[in-house]
């Protein structure tokens, strides 16, 4: 296999950038079934890997480049619109690039960037315009079955400011879920660790019940698989509970749903106050704060009684 020549996908992003990206790299593997297909990723994405199947080798990488992989037979720009990408797989010299058109590189061929495309969507419907058949429902990871019957999970972080709901809310939500006799754990990276004590101390919930910190990414997606529900802002983890086909309550501030969410007709409710923001922004996008706790809990339990 590894003489094999190389399709290289980069998409040097996070969690829930890997997992939209899954029915495109799943296209590509079965449209190259004999080449070696190498993510350009950030490396701690690695443990997914197995679960979604179709890559061969990753390659760490952060960013839109540079990417330590030379001439590829066939270079997939899934990382953004360019041009910074696409420079970084062109300067490659790749036998074939496959990504978006930008104004600013004419000479290279591809279908428009469209700004209102759902994120699942975007990558698929690029590849069909290559000629590559993409299935934008093929989200699932290879996970275990039957499910088992495991807690509440509760994720209070995001990556930027603009989309972390307060912690004091998540925390009225936590106590009123564990009132109603429901197991409740917290989660959260390593550097969301203080968010999601403050969480347990406002909730009066018991240390051992704080996960955050303590779970690598395999372990989390084992935890999400056989959890009750999930409920977290706009992140990583939402796309995690849809690939898992774990309930989830999403409460999105500055990104519309209809860009980032899960698709309506699963297990899944995406909350919305219909106004948009700065996404990067450095304090609670004023959409997610209009977001209110009893319609959050009230979701939350309704989720809950379907799924029981």
């Amino acid at each position: 296999m590894t003489d094999a020549p190389v399709v290289l996908v980069l998409r040097g992003l996070g969690l829930g950038d890997l997992l939209t990206a899954v029915p495109a790299l799943r296209a590509l593997r079965r449209a190259y079934p004999r080449h070696r297909l190498v993510l350009a990723a950030p490396a701690w994405l690695t443990e997914l890997l197995p679960l979604i199947g179709a890559v061969d080798e990753l390659v760490d990488v952060s960013g839109p480049g540079p990417v330590p992989v030379r001439s590829p037979e066939v270079a997939v720009n899934l990382h953004g619109r360019g041009p910074r990408s696409t420079r970084a797989l062109r300067a490659l010299r790749p036998g074939r690039l496959l990504t978006h058109a930008h104004p600013h590189l004419p000479e290279v061929r591809g279908p428009a960037w469209n700004p209102e495309a759902h994120e699942v969507h975007r990558w698929c419907l690029m590849l069909q315009w290559y000629g590559i058949a993409a299935d934008p429902a093929d989200l699932l990871l290879a996970v275990r079955t039957p499910k088992r019957a495991g807690p509440v999970i509760v994720h209070p972080g995001a990556k930027d400011p603009a989309r972390r709901w307060p912690p004091a809310r998540f925390a009225w939500v936590v106590r009123e879920l564990r009132m109603a006799g429901h197991d409740v754990v917290i989660t959260g990276d390593q550097d969301e660790v203080g968010t999601a004590e403050r969480v347990a101390r406002l909730a009066h919930l018991p240390a051992d019940r704080v996960l955050a910190g303590h779970t690598g990414l395999g372990d989390l997606a084992a935890l999400v698989e056989d959890a009750s529900l999930v409920l977290c802002g706009d992140t990583g983890i939402a796309h995690l509970a849809t690939a898992c086909r774990t309930p989830s309550v999403v409460l999105f501030g500055p990104v519309s749903p209809q860009l980032w969410g899960p698709a309506p007709d699963g297990p899944h409710v995406a909350l919305w106050a219909g106004r948009t923001g700065d996404p990067h922004g450095e304090e609670p996008d004023a959409g997610l704060l209009r977001i209110g706790v009893e319609d959050v809990l009230t979701t939350v339990m309704d989720r809950l009684e379907v799924t029981v």
